[in-house]
């Protein structure tokens, strides 16, 4: 499901100025079961959140599940093994995002950038150019 799901956020979203949801995005989330709806909506706001703050990144996908899988709490996600791309290459991330009792919005969201992941690994934890 994952894979399927990254492919939806690929299609409907292919560039980071196109964040906001629209219908058929929503549309799409409410036929994913409630955890992975969360992780999607959560990947979302990571590209929307590190796109704007002041560091020299501009994310074009977003993947919270890369490194290692977000832990689940209720309406929460967390994880430490997030990855995002930009300019062409995958960086880590950590973050903690609190969504909607529904999971179709997210309430809170914090991160912290971790460190450029090298592209010798990114065939072994699903990454690509």
């Amino acid at each position: 499901m994952k894979i399927t799901t990254v492919v939806l956020i690929a299609a409907l979203f292919p560039v980071a100025p196109c964040l906001a949801m629209d219908a058929r995005f929503a549309a799409s989330l409410k036929k994913l079961d409630p955890q992975t709806r969360l992780e999607q909506v959560c990947d979302l706001e990571a590209m929307s959140r590190i796109d704007r703050d002041a560091n020299p990144y501009h994310p074009d996908r977003a993947k919270t599940d890369v490194l290692s899988h977000p832990q689940h709490a209720g309406d929460t996600v967390t994880g430490k093994g997030g990855a995002f791309r930009s300019k062409g290459r995958w960086y880590s991330f950590s973050f903690a995002c609190k969504g909607s009792p529904d999971h179709m919005t997210v309430l809170s969201f914090s991160y912290r950038i971790g460190e450029l992941i090298p592209e010798s690994k990114w065939a072994a934890l699903g990454l690509w150019r």
